[in-house]
């Protein structure tokens, strides 16, 4: 008999559907089926690739209601934030399709000299190969973004793609797939497979050349020791502590309009949501209470009201783990200012909730949340905030509030992070690179680097025989 996943509605608590997991042999058939696929779809003109991604481009807009309502089904995510979702990931498509081609061109890198490139005796090039069939494991917490900042990127440049949507997302994976496929995408090239962690550990079992990972620091170290033995190119886009910084001279208002919103957008599910805030104890005070105040305006209910900013969480087991973080910080002397416990409704919902006087004793200021809680510490000066922004396992992004443009960049630059914010958070832009140090990943998505990534370079060396 089929193993069976059980996709449950994260606000109510109530089965949707239950679809069919993938087991080894599946998988086995399904990385065998990329396999022979690939190298026809890598020999097409670059052009035809390219028609397709604009196909599903077009298709995310046009069916926009439907794939949001699909997302905030069984991820719990608020309509609003779905659909702004999805709407925002045809920007980041055409970045890809804007350069694609010219990172994809041939190079030349060296003539002769005083050679032209057509009578030149030595000449060297640099040419793009697929790496060929990657894994693209993916995350539930925004997985339209998340999942196009690797697989558009992947077969533009010829790759085949096996999917690996997170089981809390599979509806929406399935959702991926099919407009991929009606896009003219071939099935066997972007391949859906199904299943929680023991269908994830058979794809990693299979002949690959790649695999790229969204998810925790501790599921990333596993794929790599996994994958290891095949000396394979592996990238792992882990999570964060993300810290943030308001000196003094700050505008408090729009400090604690950004981070309360940095902290708390998508229930705090984002690896690169503000988990810690540090504010200079000159306007201590006043921030605290600009920030108690956007946070009691938040509107938390049904994910599927406009109106709606908080929904529930899409991961029951979590609603222990951020109980476990208040109960470790009010009994270490921590002062709960707002929430603390599971919302008394139905569903997945917990409360937003705020702390002051923690300290980096407490779990909740060095352990990832991935929920709506924040600590907020009072800090005497810039090298105190600059020593607790450092005094973490991961590296990700850091943001620093301040009216003083090379002050902010000089604080900025001795913390240890792959992205920095002035006087914002919690962005991502397909210019930049998304890279993280330490326990936040190896490897990088977007930028011109974020395509590069998924080709294999070949040199070229030509001697011209006489």
């Amino acid at each position: 008999m089929t193993e069976m996943l059980a996709i449950s509605n994260p606000a109510t608590g109530q089965l949707i559907q239950e679809m069919p997991i993938d087991d080894a042999a599946a998988v086995a058939a399904k990385v065998a089926l990329a396999r022979k696929a690939q190298s026809a779809w890598a020999a097409q003109p670059v052009e035809n690739r390219m028609d397709c991604l604009r196909r599903f481009r077009d298709l995310l807009v046009e069916r926009v209601d439907q794939l949001a309502a699909t997302m905030t089904a069984e991820t719990g995510k608020p309509i609003t934030q779905a659909r702004n979702e999805i709407l925002a990931t045809p920007a980041r498509i055409d970045f890809f399709l804007d350069h694609g081609q010219s990172v994809l061109s041939d190079k030349q890198v060296f003539l002769e000299p005083g050679d032209s490139p057509e009578t030149a005796q030595l000449k060297e090039v640099i040419s793009q190969d697929p790496l060929g069939v990657i894994a693209n494991i993916s995350a539930w917490n925004y997985p339209y973004f998340v999942g196009s900042n690797v697989f558009v990127p992947a077969l533009l440049t010829g790759n085949a793609v096996l999917y690996k949507p997170s089981e809390v997302a599979a509806m929406t994976g399935i959702a991926i797939a099919t407009l991929l496929h009606e896009a003219g995408i071939p099935e066997s090239v972007f391949i859906p497979i199904i299943g929680a962690g023991p269908t994830g550990a058979a794809l990693l079992q299979e002949p690959l050349d790649g695999v790229f990972f969204t998810g925790s620091y501790g599921t990333g170290q596993k794929i790599a020791q996994a994958v290891a033995p095949q000396l394979i190119k592996v990238q792992l886009e882990l999570g964060g502590k993300d810290p943030a910084y308001v000196c003094d001279d700050a505008d408090v208002a729009a400090a604690a309009a950004g981070l309360a919103d940095g902290a708390f957008y998508n229930n705090g599910q984002s690896c690169c949501g503000i988990e810690r805030i540090y504010v200079h104890t000159a306007i201590y005070d006043a921030f605290l209470a600009a920030f108690l105040a956007q946070v009691k305006g938040f509107k938390l209910g049904d994910p599927t009201a406009e109106e709606t900013y908080l929904g529930p969480l899409s991961r029951q087991a979590q609603l222990a783990v951020l109980a476990a973080q208040v109960a470790d910080a009010v009994a270490q002397g921590a002062t709960l200012r707002l929430g603390g416990q599971q919302v008394d409704r139905p569903g997945w919902y917990f409360a937003p909730t705020v702390l002051t006087e923690v300290t980096h004793d407490m779990a909740v200021m060095r352990a990832e949340s991935f929920g709506p809680i924040i600590g907020i510490q009072r800090v005497a000066d810039d090298d105190g905030a600059i020593a607790l922004m450092n005094d973490t396992d991961y590296g990700l992004t850091a943001a620093v509030y301040s009216a003083d443009r090379a002050r902010a960049k000089t604080i900025l630059g001795q913390v240890n992070s792959g992205t920095a914010y002035w006087n914002c958070c919690d962005r991502v832009s397909p210019r930049l690179p998304w890279s993280g140090r330490k326990h936040s990943g190896l490897g990088l998505t977007l930028s011109l680097a974020g395509i590069e990534t998924f080709l294999q370079p070949r040199a070229w060396h030509w001697r011209r025989q006489f």
